[in-house]
């Protein structure tokens, strides 16, 4: 999405800016920026500089006034930047305005995190998805691509007729192209629509079998993947870098008192989420809306982590699952004194009522209070007895062992007697058959 220049080049050094107007946001400005760096560098680009830049007032044209954008061009010609990065969401219009002034690439926060998620996208779906919403994000810019016809039409033919002809030629296509992304984007949520009926279907399987699920939700790179490898046995992959994961992954694990429980991974978090991604995503995102209970990872060593931990609740609650019951990992605590360890819990008290479990992923410290936690978030949902099932009725006995947790099988006369752990709905339609009535 970055070459849209009139000689397109891979962008290799690039100036970061931040406009702010209030003084008081000067902190979490500078915060902000700095995340942006991260995302940047995601993307395998250098950074030259970056920078906060301080307006009075609001403008149409530019987002800060003309005096403060002349200082940003010579800020980037300075430091040799090939492509100015803005943390704010820039307008169609500012950026091409922008693009005008700099003579360079110009591009805002949305799209970093568009083109970092197109190069994470693994599966049909996740891939779907973003071309959505990358497609979504163009539709409106797609005049920036047709510039140099423009700029070449003005300087050619030897008067008004040879500019003429070459604005002619980029409006025509430009119409095309964007019937042709409209078209497209069609396709595309038609197709969604197809993976989301399948979900669906996947998700009454589960109900039918009335095994509990939870959704691992958390900002980007807190390490939710690694979470669910401690407590799944299995690899899931996870990399120390942002949104390693978009495609959601569910493993059946087994809690202590013998429950069994879906968790599923689910894409992170960061803040100013374009809006669009999260509409794109609904469908993947929906497994944290559905879920019995939501498990929040914390990067505790982060001095984000209040911000990081507020940002998913945002989110959450854009989603409609910002009611849902949860437990806080705070993971990476091996990293965090003490003291501040503490602290975080006590700041992060006026949030949250629920369970937090501190803990050290990497290191495999805390499995078993998080498991625990769970049993206990779970404990209204299931029921520990001894069953007595006639030997006429081998499918319910098949049934428990599939929905449940058997944990002893005797053959006696009047048929076969179990102890097991079974779901509240479950534990419901076997009472008639429990041994110690």
């Amino acid at each position: 999405m970055f070459e849209i220049r009139e000689k397109p080049e891979m962008v290799e050094r690039a100036m970061l800016v931040s406009v702010y107007f209030d003084p008081s946001e000067a902190g979490e400005k500078q915060a902000m920026l700095d995340e942006l760096e991260d995302l940047v560098s995601n993307l395998g680009i250098g950074i030259a500089g970056k920078h906060l830049i301080k307006s009075r007032d609001m403008h149409a044209k530019f987002l800060c006034g003309t005096g403060k954008a002349q200082e940003v061009k010579q800020l980037a010609l300075d430091c040799r930047a090939d492509c100015v990065v803005f943390d704010n969401m820039l307008s169609p219009s500012q950026q091409r305005e922008w693009e005008r002034l700099v003579d360079e690439c110009v591009i805002d926060r949305e799209e970093v995190i568009l083109d970092i998620f197109a190069r994470r996208a693994r599966t049909r779906e996740a891939t779907l998805q973003v071309e959505l919403a990358r497609m979504q994000y163009s539709l409106p810019r797609m005049a920036r691509m047709w510039n140099h016809l423009d700029r070449q039409g003005g300087g050619s033919g030897g008067g008004k007729g040879g500019g003429g002809a070459a604005r002619g030629e980029g409006e025509k296509q430009i119409e095309v192209d964007r019937r042709l992304a409209r078209a497209r984007i069609e396709a595309i949520q038609r197709e969604l629509v197809l993976v989301t009926r399948q979900r669906a279907t996947q998700r009454k399987e589960r109900e039918r079998q009335a095994v509990a699920t939870a959704a691992i939700v958390g900002y980007t790179n807190a390490g939710k993947s690694s979470l669910l490898s401690l407590v799944s046995g299995s690899e899931v992959m996870a990399r120390d870098m942002l949104f390693a994961t978009l495609d959601t992954t569910t493993r059946k694990i087994e809690l202590p008192h013998g429950q069994p429980l879906l968790l599923t991974d689910t894409v992170g978090f960061i803040r100013n989420l374009p809006h669009r991604l999260v509409e794109a995503f609904k469908s993947t995102l929906e497994e944290a809306v559905l879920a019995d209970f939501l498990i929040q990872v914390v990067d505790a060593s982060d001095p984000e982590a209040v911000r990081h931990y507020e940002t998913t609740l945002e989110v959450l609650n854009e989603l409609g699952a910002g009611d849902k019951p949860m437990i806080v990992v705070l993971n990476k605590v091996d990293l965090v004194p003490e003291e501040r360890r503490g602290a975080l819990e006590t700041l992060l008290a006026p949030h949250f009522s629920g369970r937090v479990v501190p803990m050290s992923v990497k290191e495999g410290n805390g499995e078993g209070d998080l498991l625990n936690a769970c049993v206990e978030m779970l404990e209204s949902r299931v029921r520990r007895a001894r069953f007595l099932i006639p030997y006429t009725r081998s499918d319910l006995v098949a049934a428990m062992h599939s929905e449940g947790k058997v944990f002893s099988t005797e053959y006696v006369e009047e048929g076969t007697l179990l102890e097991a752990v079974l779901p509240v709905a479950f534990y419901n339609k076997l009472e008639s058959f429990l041994a110690d009535r």
